[in-house]
C-alpha cells in the first residue's frame, strides 16, 4: 500500500510544521472548469489582496514566514514559496488563471487563505511518498522547463523512488507526476509553518475537499499530518 510520511530529518528543521492532506479517489478531471469553478478563482483573486496590505511582498505576514522558513535549508538561488509567488501576480493584476479543474479548485483555496498548495497524481508516483531532506542528486524536471535538474544536499523534497516530485519544499512541481485530464486520484497538499494559523489550515483543508468533491465527484480523506502523527496512506 502506498502511503505518505513525512521524515525525521524535516521535523528537526520545523518541528511545529502542519501539512494539511486531501486524497481525492475517482475524480473526474478530463473536462474543462466549470463556469463555477472559474468564477470561484476569480473571485480568490481578489480576496487575495486582502493579505497582501504592504506593497512590498516580503513585509506581508503569509509571506515573511515562509521567506524565514526557507532560509532554513538549502534552495535553488531565487526559489520562493509558491504563495509568495500567488499573492504577487495577484497584487500585481496579473490574475492566476484557469488550467484545468483540480489546478484551478486548489490555487482558489490557496489565494483565499494565503496558504501554499499544490497537488500530484497518486498514479505516477514510484513507491511510496515523502517530505524530506535530501542528500542531493535527485533526477527532477520543473514544470516549463526543457532539461533536467538534480536536487541539492540539504535542500527540503518531496520525494518519491524515482526522484523529485516538488522542489524547495513547494517551490516548483515536476512534469512526471504533475495533475493532468486522465487524473483520477489526486494527493492535495495544504502547507503551514506557522502555529497561530492552525484553524485557518482546517478551514481550508475542509473547503479545498468541499470544492474538489462538489466539481469532480469522487471520495475524499483528509488529514493534518505533524510530526506525532506524521504519515497517511494513499492507496
Amino acid at each position: 500500500m502506498a502511503s505518505f510520511a513525512i521524515e525525521p530529518a524535516f521535523w528537526e528543521l520545523f518541528p511545529q510544521a502542519e501539512i494539511g492532506i486531501v486524497v481525492a479517489r475517482g475524480i473526474d478531471n478530463a473536462h474543462e472548469s466549470s463556469e463555477d469553478v472559474k468564477a470561484a478563482l476569480a473571485e480568490a483573486n481578489k480576496a487575495a489582496l486582502a493579505h497582501v496590505p504592504d506593497p512590498t511582498i516580503s513585509k506581508n505576514p503569509a509571506v515573511a514566514v515562509w521567506r524565514e522558513a526557507f532560509q532554513q535549508f538549502k534552495t535553488k538561488k531565487g526559489a520562493r514559496s509558491s504563495i509568495e509567488a500567488l499573492l504577487k501576480r495577484a497584487s500585481g493584476g496579473r490574475e492566476v488563471g484557469s488550467i484545468n479543474p483540480l489546478v484551478d479548485i486548489y490555487n482558489t483555496v490557496s489565494l483565499t487563505y494565503a496558504l501554499p498548495c499544490g497537488g500530484e497524481d497518486i498514479d505516477t508516483f514510484a513507491g511510496d511518498l515523502r517530505l524530506t531532506v535530501t542528500q542531493g542528486g535527485d533526477a527532477f524536471r520543473a514544470l516549463g522547463d526543457e532539461a533536467d535538474s538534480e536536487t541539492l544536499p540539504g535542500e527540503v523534497c518531496y520525494l518519491d523512488d524515482a526522484g523529485a516530485v516538488c522542489r524547495c519544499w513547494n517551490w516548483r512541481d515536476g512534469v512526471r507526476t504533475m495533475l493532468t485530464e486522465s487524473t483520477t486520484n489526486a494527493f492535495l497538499i495544504l502547507e503551514s509553518v506557522d502555529p497561530a494559523r492552525h484553524d485557518d489550515l482546517a478551514a481550508a483543508l475542509d473547503d479545498l475537499a468541499a470544492r474538489t468533491q462538489a466539481a469532480l465527484g469522487g471520495e475524499m480523506e483528509s488529514r493534518i499530518v505533524t510530526k506525532d502523527s506524521p504519515a497517511i496512506a494513499l492507496s
